[in-house]
């Protein structure tokens, strides 16, 4: 199995959301760059996390089968600010790969206008007002074409093992699950 992800992260990271993230799909397998906007993130409760590489350096053209935003709000708000986040997210848009965003992350996708017209999305009740051009589900993981998304750190593990499902299908899912004595 050869699955290749991105987990793009910067100061203000929900750091729950990231670990989660990153640790359940290292699991599975799955090849994981964490990239950052700065050698060191502080994440929104005070944990430092060292990025395998720097947000700005990545290729726009590079393949991967998933781009996966965790939240927090100042976080969301700093991964706007990278305008090279907007195009690898357009050109994971535009060749049907997934994009997956937990908690206020939806905004990221909405403000780099990844969304389609009427889109089927979930987010942290906190934001959203803000995507109120979408279809805003009150469930815990929303699933609509190649776009994933979640509510919040109380759902991390449910958003991470259906992109794992996704990615490497449901038997890796279930032994990731199992491993951590989820169900």
């Amino acid at each position: 199995m050869d699955i290749n992800v991105l987990v793009p992260i910067a100061q203000g990271t929900e750091e729950m959301e990231a670990i989660t993230i990153i640790d359940m799909l290292r699991r599975a397998g799955v090849r994981v760059t964490v990239a950052g906007e700065n050698e060191i993130i502080t994440c929104s409760r005070g944990v430092k996390i060292i990025p395998d590489v720097l947000l700005d350096t990545i290729d726009t053209d590079l393949n991967f089968d998933a781009i996966i935003l965790p939240g927090g709000a100042q976080g969301t708000d700093n991964l706007m600010k990278h305008s090279i986040l907007g195009k690898m997210l357009e050109h994971q848009k535009s060749n049907g790969k997934m994009i997956a965003a937990v908690c206020a992350a939806p905004t990221v996708l909405s403000y780099f206008k990844i969304f389609d017209k009427g889109q089927k999305i979930t987010s942290h009740p906190s934001v959203k007002d803000m995507l109120g051009k979408y279809t805003w589900i009150n469930e815990r993981v929303v699933i609509d074409g190649n776009i994933i998304t979640s509510k919040g750190a109380g759902t991390a593990m449910e958003f991470v093992l259906s992109i794992i499902g996704k990615l490497c299908g449901d038997e890796i899912a279930d032994h990731v699950a199992e491993g951590i004595v989820y169900r």
